[in-house]
């Protein structure tokens, strides 16, 4: 199985034509590898060459029954110069659009990651932090450790007026959270 960013294929790609070690990465890529997964694939736009070996590691892959996940932030004919063959075979596969996690999945994981980073973490403050960073698992982990290092340094518990202070920090524009409730009192009222 390998797990590869487009920008690290690209790379590597690049390292083996100027080594002369085309061999031994198509080996790698086509005949060693049962699964590719392979991340930011809107990296390879505007890239010919690259996107060439990729699309004839593809064709390899799929003709050896292999599988092959990729990722972008946009759907596949959004990618505004990728061979049309490449764009083609993105789109015979599954297509699927990941959105941000639901808010309770947020909260469990603001949870696990508290737990697994040993951080002890008030279930209000994980609610918080849940309606707060929608985006992203990136940020809203990123954020939980941000006010646990800010807890440490300051000597103070991880509480929801920390939380807060610190969220008005990072998004100044950001005091108050909008809730569903919030929204409906306002139309309707």
């Amino acid at each position: 199985i390998l797990y590869v960013s487009a920008e690290r294929f690209t790379n590597e790609f690049i390292w083996s034509l100027q080594n002369q070690q085309i061999n031994a990465f198509r080996q790698r890529y086509r005949t060693r590898c049962d699964v590719l997964l392979m991340d930011d694939i809107q990296f390879l736009a505007g890239r010919e060459q690259t996107q060439e070996e990729f699309f004839h590691t593809v064709n390899a892959l799929y003709h050896s029954d292999k599988q092959i996940v990729v990722t972008s932030d946009v759907y596949p004919q959004q990618i505004s110069e990728m061979q049309d063959r490449l764009i083609s075979r993105f789109q015979s596969g599954m297509v699927a659009d990941v959105q941000a996690p639901e808010l309770d999945t947020r909260i469990a994981i603001l949870q696990q990651k508290a737990e697994s980073e040993g951080i002890e973490l008030q279930s209000e403050v994980a609610l918080f932090l849940a309606q707060t960073v929608r985006s992203n698992v990136r940020q809203l982990e990123g954020t939980l450790l941000r006010i646990a290092v800010r807890a440490e340094l300051l000597g103070l518990p991880i509480d929801l007026e920390l939380a807060k202070d610190t969220m008005r920090a990072l998004v100044p524009s950001q005091d108050v959270v909008t809730s569903v409730e919030d929204i409906q009192r306002i139309a309707c009222g």
